[in-house]
């Protein structure tokens, strides 16, 4: 129900291939083989960016995702519980 409900209130980009049930990047990499191959073929030039989010979302402030949340119009309760996940968390490398 919480995240039907986050999905509704913040789609995320067709594209988005992490944190969802997709088969992995396989589709991402080969839509990338094929403007690559296109851009050859075609001898045009070809500007890529990759964006490395690893270890984003521990450095992104509770409050900002909770904020945004409530600015997206999702419901209340689903926004108290995301704000029970972040209470008192922590984590211990043994």
């Amino acid at each position: 129900i919480a995240t039907a409900r986050l999905a509704r209130a913040c789609p995320i980009n067709p594209r988005q291939r992490g944190f969802i049930c997709a088969s992995g990047c396989s589709e991402n990499l080969k839509l990338f083989q094929l403007l690559v191959k296109c851009v050859k073929q075609e001898h045009r030039h070809l500007g890529v960016v990759f964006v490395d989010i690893a270890k984003a979302f521990d450095t992104v402030c509770h409050q900002h995702i909770l904020t945004g949340l409530v600015k997206r119009g999702v419901d209340p309760h689903i926004v108290h519980l995301v704000s029970e996940m972040y209470r008192n968390i922590t984590t211990y490398i043994v």
